[in-house]
This record gives C-alpha cells, sequence and structure tokens, in this order.
C-alpha cells in the first residue's frame, strides 16, 4: 500500500497482483461481475469501527445506537446488530429497515423534526426504546396518538444549546437558527405542559449538534450545556434518568485529524459521567464511511485545452457528498502504478447533466485511460443512502465483501424496472 491509499484501511485492503483488493477479493473480479458503478463494503472495517468505539465507551456504560441514515442497507445493519448495536432512525422507513436487520425494536430511538402520525404510531406499536422529541408541539402530537392506542410513551426532549459545532453550514444542527431541538431557554415550559400531557414519560433529554466534528471541544461545550439543563430539571422535580448524546463524530477523508474513540470517552466522562444517567450516543458516518467505497470505470480521457477531465460512469446521482457539500473523496486507481509514474492533474466528473457533476478538481493521479477502474474512498456513508436516479439512471448496486467471498446486497435497479413503478392515467393517448 502507498500513499496513494492512504484512506483505503489497511486492515481490510491489499494488493494482489498489482491491482486492489478488499479482504481478498480484487475490485475488478467484482466489477466482471456486477458491472460498475457500484459501492464496494468491508465487513471487517464496518466491525472495527464499532467495536473501537463501543469498547471505549463500555466502562462509562454508554449505550451505541446506529444512525441509519448514514449507511441504511439491511445486510450492513445485520453486521452491526451481531455487533450488539442499537438503533438512531428518523424515519418509519428506517425503523423498519432496523427491526428488518435484527436490531431489536427496544434498542431503537427515533429522532427526527417531523415525524408523521403514522411515523409516530409505528413507532409506539412496535415498542421502541424512545421517541426523541424535537419540539413542544410534538410532545403534544406523541401524547395524542400515544392515548389513541392506550400506551405511555417514553420520550427525550430533544435541546437545541446553540453550540457552534464548526462543521459544514449544511450539517450543523446545534445552533439557535437550525430548526432542530428546543431551544435550551424554554424548558421552562415543560412544568406546565406535562401536567397536561397523561400519555407521556419524560425520560430524558438529548442532544446533536451536527455531523463531521473534528474536535472534541464543541461536544464538550455542548454536554456540560446539557449537564446543566438535566440539574436543572432534576431540581424542579423532573426525573431525568437518560441522556442521549447524539453522534456527529468526524472522521478524515484527506488530512484532517479527527477525534479517538478515547478522546470521545474522555469528554464524556468529563462532562456528564457524574450525573448517574443511562447515555447514548448516535453514530453513524464513523462506523462506515471508511468501511465502503464507490467503484467506478473511466470512460474516456477528454482534453479540454488547459483542463483534462477523466470522465467516469459514476455520477452525482450516486454520489451526491461532492455537489452537495463540496467534499473530498480519495480517488485510488485500482491497477495501482509503477512508483516512479509520472502523476498528471484531472478533473474528474461523472456523465450527469449538471456542471456540479464534479467528483475531483485538478486532482493528480497516475495516467488514466478509457477502462480503467478506480475508487473513490470512504464513501461508505451518505453515500448509496442518498442515491437517486436523476437522468433516468439506473439505481447503483452494493456489494459486501467478507473475508475472500461478495455477495450483492443491493442489485441494480434498471431503467425498466423503474418504469414498472410508473402508470399511464386512462386519459392519455400515446
Amino acid at each position: 500500500m502507498t500513499d496513494l491509499t492512504r484512506r483505503l484501511p489497511a486492515s481490510c485492503w491489499s494488493v494482489l497482483d498489482g491491482e486492489l483488493a478488499l479482504e481478498g477479493v480484487k475490485v475488478s473480479e467484482v466489477a466482471a461481475a456486477v458491472g460498475t458503478p457500484f459501492y464496494l463494503y468491508s465487513t471487517q472495517r464496518v466491525r472495527e469501527n464499532y467495536r473501537g468505539l463501543a469498547e471505549a465507551l463500555a466502562p462509562l456504560g454508554v449505550s451505541v445506537h446506529y444512525a441509519m441514515k448514514a449507511c441504511a442497507n439491511v445486510a450492513v445493519v445485520s453486521i452491526l446488530a451481531a455487533e450488539g448495536a442499537g438503533a438512531d432512525i428518523v424515519s418509519g422507513g428506517e425503523l423498519t429497515r432496523a427491526l428488518a436487520g435484527g436490531i431489536p425494536a427496544a434498542r431503537v430511538v427515533f429522532s427526527g423534526v417531523g415525524k408523521t402520525d403514522a411515523e409516530i404510531a409505528q413507532a409506539l406499536k412496535a415498542g421502541i426504546h424512545q421517541i426523541n422529541a424535537e419540539s413542544y408541539e410534538e410532545l403534544w402530537r406523541i401524547d395524542r396518538i400515544a392515548g389513541e392506542l392506550g400506551l405511555v410513551a417514553d420520550v427525550a426532549l430533544r435541546v437545541n444549546p446553540d453550540v457552534d459545532a464548526d462543521t459544514h453550514a449544511k450539517i450543523t444542527t446545534g445552533k439557535r437558527d437550525n430548526k432542530f431541538g428546543v431551544d435550551a431557554d424554554r424548558l421552562g415550559r415543560l412544568d406546565n405542559e406535562l401536567k397536561a400531557m397523561g400519555n407521556i414519560r419524560l425520560v430524558g433529554l438529548a442532544v446533536h449538534i451536527g455531523s463531521q466534528i473534528l474536535a472534541t471541544k464543541p461536544f464538550a461545550e455542548a454536554y456540560r450545556r446539557m449537564a446543566g439543563l438535566v440539574r436543572g430539571l432534576r431540581e424542579r422535580g423532573h426525573t431525568i434518568e437518560r441522556l442521549d448524546l447524539g453522534g456527529g463524530f468526524g472522521i478524515p477523508y484527506q488530512n484532517e485529524l479527527a477525534p479517538t474513540p478515547s478522546e470521545i470517552a474522555a469528554t464524556i466522562r468529563e462532562t456528564v459521567g457524574d450525573l448517574g444517567c443511562a447515555l447514548a450516543v448516535e453514530p453513524g458516518r464513523s462506523i462506515v464511511a471508511d468501511a465502503g467505497v464507490l467503484v467506478t470505470r473511466v470512460e474516456f480521457v477528454k482534453d479540454g485545452g488547459e483542463i483534462r477531465f477523466a470522465v467516469v460512469d459514476a455520477g452525482m446521482n450516486d454520489l451526491m457528498r461532492p455537489a452537495m457539500y463540496d467534499s473530498h473523496h480519495d480517488i485510488v486507481p485500482v491497477k495501482l502504478p509503477e512508483s516512479d509514474i509520472e502523476y498528471l492533474a484531472y478533473d474528474v466528473v461523472g456523465p450527469i447533466c449538471e456542471s456540479s457533476d464534479t467528483f475531483a478538481k485538478r486532482r493528480a493521479l497516475p495516467p488514466l485511460s478509457a477502462g480503467d477502474l478506480v475508487v473513490l474512498a470512504t464513501a461508505g456513508a451518505y453515500g448509496a443512502t442518498m442515491a437517486g436516479t436523476y437522468n433516468a439512471r439506473a439505481l447503483v448496486p452494493e456489494v459486501l465483501v467478507d473475508a475472500g467471498r461478495f455477495a450483492v446486497v443491493r442489485r441494480r435497479v434498471s431503467l425498466e424496472e423503474q418504469l414498472g413503478w410508473e402508470a399511464m392515467p386512462a386519459w392519455v393517448t400515446r
């Protein structure tokens, strides 16, 4: 492995016959069987990432609930279920996926700012661990639905602590102008509101300040504020027995330094470790991001004069992060170059009819040619789960590797199959 492959974890990636291999399976062999583009996941790396965090947090008794939105493939979820993970969901669909993957309802937390009546009812009927309510309006909705079902709902109130997570504006969630949670200075309303709600049991508080956070300082600030709120509510007679600390633990996509599991554990211990609450975290990206890559094929190299374009068959519909967040993904040829080869600058672009369909600009890479396979590294989180069918393209498949074997865990959904989802009104003539 070389500097070119620095974002491919050495524990699961290797070089066989001059080519990249994941857990002993050549990427080119999978490509020949499945076609490109496709997502490729490592079972081993998913386990390593989960165990590293869970073991660091175990002495504190922190429960780990995997954030399904990062990668909701049932096969991936099943790996984590077997490790003992719970789930953090944000929709009724994710609840269905979590249960299908083997995560017990009693280990599911339901977050999200806009839960529908049907989703709340689904969660209550399933008997999930708790609902994280995001507003007083939602508390009233949960109370009404629980009453209609003859149940008492365990609810944690999500608090917006007005903490700047120092991350991308589109993935920050803990500032006052974000849509998430109840402002910390409005918790006084609880005293009267809960008296009128007979179908809710307030079991705790929750917080989540954003995603891809690369320092412990924002977490520490948010957790200290939550500790103060817990103590204040207890003084007013509320039984606060749980504290959901959210997720957002960042990972390196380029040259960033990210908090280690032990640093996260130390931050939790120092800020809320003495509260006597049952603690929980909701990691997603940090569990699956570097466990997955997007494999794509170079269609051709276009001479643009001053710019050399490597046009690949993956598009922004397959991996939206660069278009949405200007995110960086290392790009690695599957057939590794000779060590002394001269690198060239490429704009790596897809076929979508949008200028934002660009994976990299002026990226230094070994010479590329039509037919070459390349991988976009660290694409396991918010990759396949955000993929779509823009430009009437097939929905990208997902492949899971485990100790020398691989399986397609979501097949490619062709245009012909997509047309079967649609119907022609009787009044339309052709």
